[in-house]
């Protein structure tokens, strides 16, 4: 099936682009968000929000980009809204179950696995993924859709509507804080 003719199909409400849709990008909408909010069950709900979103949504897609980066979009815009829901209910005094807020530091994080980690890596992933954790939003998700999910930096600024030079300096940003952070926490 072509990106049009999915475009097409899921305009018309076929329950068969739709389920090639989730086919096709479960996976790499799942490892975004699972980059960004670092918890599994968080990356599930964002994933399905994702894609009820798409459904709910499909008419407004211009095509001004790909299907893909529309998907990526949607994803990290959920999951960073996640995120900020999570840190205006810690200040609103409910116990945040995963971060810390921002000054103190993170803990382990018992059940977390990300797909693209390899099990005699566990322990090295875990010190950057919550390194990557205390990272300002806008660089921690630039860092997540290129180091973890492979993305251009032309395809993140599409993504982030930003310009490629905006996540240049994001990438060049995000890299000084986890190498500061990281020298904190072995140092």
């Amino acid at each position: 099936m072509t990106e049009y003719e999915l475009i097409q199909g899921l305009r018309q409400g076929d329950e068969n682009a739709f389920r090639f849709l989730v086919d096709t990008y479960q996976d790499r909408v799942y490892n975004t968000s699972l980059s960004i909010v670092q918890n599994a069950e968080d990356a599930e709900d964002v994933a399905q929000e994702v894609f009820i979103q798409v459904y709910r949504s499909i008419h407004s897609f211009k095509g001004e980009a790909k299907l893909s980066t529309w998907l990526y979009r949607i994803a990290t815009t959920r999951s960073l809204d996640l995120l900020r829901t999570r840190k205006s209910k810690k200040r609103s005094g409910f116990i945040q179950r995963l971060f810390g807020d921002g000054n103190e530091p993170l803990y382990e994080i018992p059940d977390f696995n990300h797909p693209g980690v390899a099990l005699d890596q566990k322990e090295n992933a875990g010190k950057l993924f919550r390194a990557i954790a205390q990272l300002p939003e806008n660089q921690k998700a630039a860092f997540a859709l290129h180091k973890l999910e492979d993305l251009s930096y032309q395809e993140i600024s599409e993504i982030m509507k930003t310009s490629v030079a905006a996540v240049e300096s994001l990438m060049h940003r995000a890299r000084q804080n986890l190498r500061k952070i990281l020298e904190k926490e072995t140092g």
